[in-house]
């Protein structure tokens, strides 16, 4: 076959998945799983199961959604990477990470993969502050969020403004990154600084995110607490150990945005 007749050959479409980690989101489910298919019919889904005890896997099944159940609560680092995984082993160019509960916005997944598609970047988190997007936190929130992003961004020599947003994407450098570098646990801030440090592409988009349409969050206040000093000493940590090169000799650190 000549060049030309290569060149004529229609490009195979890039296959992106949601990651929807669930946790009891039986009555918040139903109107994700139905938005989501609405907007973006041409995505696909996979429901982890984290140790539900409600009827979430069978409502997702219900839903002709697959879903991998994880026998125990492993926690949102851990559901993560168990859909992360899913995604490599069924041929997904691009994984997203998205709430069971209705506070991603369907309509904004293009701004999210899109960078990842065009080559741009291994990594894109989803920032509600990039740009005023009306979403509001309390003082004593905030002056947290912002030691917490002010550290990373100090760790990567990049500026990162919303370092807790769990909206983000991952093409498939990345995911094989993920599946065996970053922790079961909250992986939110320390996977962005390992990503980065490892010499992975790293940008952010901006985006507005909703309430949540039914059920409790994960986070009591006792959580909270944990995840402050968990972030903290995530970040400090993963300054101190020597990056993990991904397939190639390991950049400055210094990503694009």
């Amino acid at each position: 076959m000549d060049k030309s007749s290569e060149d004529m050959k229609p490009m195979r479409r890039q296959r992106i998945i949601a990651v929807i980690p669930a946790c009891n989101e039986q009555d918040s489910l139903p109107a994700t799983l139905s938005e989501l298919a609405s907007v973006r019919p041409d995505v696909d889904a996979v429901i982890v199961d984290d140790g539900s005890t409600d009827r979430t896997a069978e409502i997702a099944r219900e839903m002709g959604v697959p879903v991998v159940s994880l026998p125990v609560n492993l926690g949102i680092g851990g559901a993560v990477q168990t859909g992360v995984r899913y995604a490599l082993n069924h041929g997904y160019d691009v994984a997203f990470q998205y709430d069971a509960d209705g506070q991603h916005r369907p309509e904004q997944i293009a701004a999210l993969v899109d960078p990842i598609l065009r080559g741009e970047a291994d990594m894109v988190l989803g920032s509600r502050f990039i740009e005023d997007s009306g979403y509001r936190v309390s003082i004593a929130r905030g002056m947290i969020m912002w030691v917490l992003r002010t550290l990373s961004s100090w760790a990567i020599h990049q500026r990162i403004t919303d370092n807790t947003s769990g909206f983000r994407a991952y093409g498939r450098r990345a995911m094989q990154f993920m599946v065996t570098n970053c922790s079961c646990d909250y992986p939110e801030i320390e996977a962005i600084i390992l990503l980065v440090r490892s010499g992975h592409r790293f940008t952010e988009v901006p985006v507005s995110m909703g309430e949540r349409t039914a059920g409790r969050s994960m986070f009591t206040p006792l959580r909270g607490m944990y995840f402050i000093i968990r972030s903290l000493m995530a970040v400090l940590i993963s300054v101190l150990v020597r990056p993990v090169c991904a397939g190639s000799p390991c950049e400055s650190g210094e990503g694009s945005s």
